[in-house]
């Protein structure tokens, strides 16, 4: 550094440095788009919307249809109902939906998060309120920009109520996978919910309030962990929305009926409707950005620009890197999804479902336990036969009753003394039934023989479960 320049104040350096690490966030209005992967939002919106919110108010089997009951340590889910005892299923669903996202990825890009993220769909649908209470893009700046009188006053009240009403009931929702849904409301008409309760339902309106209204793109740009680690996914085959750089450079405005090309331009009129209708405000003729969601809507926007110059469509498009590079045409892109990265992705997957739907089809939905009786470890009866005193604590895990019968092996002429051998068990319930095994102690030849205790439900062979125990001699 030249000694003879100017050391700049303090303040000054600090300023400069506190401009240089945090950027001051612009307001962004996307403007509204239509065409088909517009459409493809907009479905996906309703649909998904249509399973959260429907899901809790369908009945099945006289139970809801979803629900995690954490109170009752139950899981609900249609006509199975799984246990803690059950949790390697909810695991191996957890584990589907992630290999899921890593091949869906690996073919498409940010497919989850364009179109079915919650990030994106609650966006989408707060987007709409605010499109419809304050107008478009250009209305909203304008109103963002002029002072504070009633009838702003008014439009942005009423823009709030809606959020908070779609805020509040998503929140609701969300809490009716937790706590039966009917009893929910209920409780919250009476004013009579529980303290854990009251708390997640505000606070995942507050959430989706926060996120869906402010935060938006924020969300995706730096809290969510996808878009730094979807790039280890992605390779030069992968599917992405891009800008093609060799068709639309040199950009530049035009007339309609100008000869473009003798102009030497490219086909990009340079109007910046691809960055106006981008959610995150990125310019997707920069290049592939970890900012971009892959919604689509700047192909939708630049196709409606191509169609009224009457150039060809799909100047922006999904396509690949390699396509760019020229490498082979758009027509040899579906030659290239089966690739090794992709077949390994799929392996794995079906793999993975194919261990979740076998070893679910064999769930036993029984569950037997033996406990000893810790105080008469054995005992002597009147007719000189050895005695062990047990517990048998039976789960029925089905919505049906059930009756079984006990039988036991591993000792010679062993006998079974219990009140009823055809034991019943409600549904879902546990019973508990005290039997006494009796021996003949000379046919015992140690201090600890090892036996075998078998419930079998009397209409289902299938559904039995055995348990492990000791016979002991003193």
């Amino acid at each position: 550094m030249d000694p003879n320049t100017p050391t700049p104040p303090a303040s000054e350096t600090a300023h400069d440095l506190e401009e240089s690490l945090y950027a001051v966030r612009q307001k962004i209005q996307p403007r509204a788009v239509h065409g088909w992967f517009a459409n493809w939002r907009l479905a996906l919106v309703l649909l998904t919307q249509l399973v959260y919110y429907g899901l809790p108010w369908l009945r099945w089997d006289g139970h809801q249809a979803v629900l995690f009951d954490l109170a009752a340590r139950k899981f609900y889910i249609f006509g199975l109902t799984l246990w803690p005892q059950d949790f390697i299923w909810l695991t191996g669903l957890l584990v589907i939906s992630a290999l899921s996202l890593f091949l869906f990825t690996a073919v498409a890009g940010r497919l989850w998060c364009g179109y079915a993220c919650p990030q994106t769909v609650y966006t989408e649908i707060f987007m709409w309120i605010e499109e419809l209470t304050e107008g478009g893009h250009l209305a909203r700046k304008k109103l963002d920009s002029s002072p504070w009188n009633i009838e702003k006053a008014r439009k942005r009240g009423l823009k709030h109520l809606l959020w908070f009403l779609i805020a509040f009931w998503t929140g609701f929702t969300f809490v009716g996978y937790f706590t039966p849904i009917t009893l929910l409301g209920k409780e919250l008409a009476t004013f009579s919910t529980g303290g854990w309760e009251t708390f997640w339902v505000f606070f995942y309106a507050f959430a989706t309030w926060g996120n869906a209204g402010f935060m938006r793109e924020q969300v995706c740009k730096y809290m969510c962990p996808y878009a730094r680690f979807q790039s280890v996914m992605f390779d030069s085959d992968t599917l992405t929305v891009t800008y093609d750089t060799s068709r639309g450079e040199p950009r530049g405005p035009r007339s309609r009926k100008a000869d473009y090309k003798a102009l030497g331009l490219g086909d990009c009129v340079d109007c910046g409707i691809c960055v106006q209708v981008c959610p995150t405000g990125i310019d997707i003729r920069r290049g592939l950005q970890y900012e971009c969601i892959g919604c689509a809507a700047c192909i939708d926007g630049c196709n409606q620009v191509m169609e009224k110059m009457g150039y060809p469509k799909g100047l922006i498009r999904y396509t690949t890197e390699n396509v760019v590079k020229g490498k082979y045409s758009d027509s040899g892109i579906l030659g290239h999804v089966f690739r090794p990265r992709v077949l390994v992705y799929g392996a794995i997957l079906l793999a993975v479902i194919g261990a979740f739907l076998i070893t679910l089809a064999n769930r036993v939905p029984l569950r037997l336990e033996v406990i000893r009786d810790r105080l008469t470890l054995s005992r002597t009866t009147d007719e000189g036969r050895l005695e062990n005193l047990y517990t048998l604590q039976i789960l029925n895990m089905e919505n049906q009753r059930h009756r079984y019968r006990i039988s036991v092996s591993g000792a010679d002429d062993i006998r079974i003394v219990v009140d009823d051998k055809n034991l019943q068990a409600g549904p879902q319930e546990t019973v508990q039934v005290p039997i006494r095994l009796q021996v003949d102690p000379a046919s015992l030849k140690g201090p600890s023989t090892p036996i075998l205790i078998k419930v079998q439900a009397e209409e289902n062979p299938k559904l039995t479960r055995e348990a492990k125990s000791s016979f002991l001699r003193r």
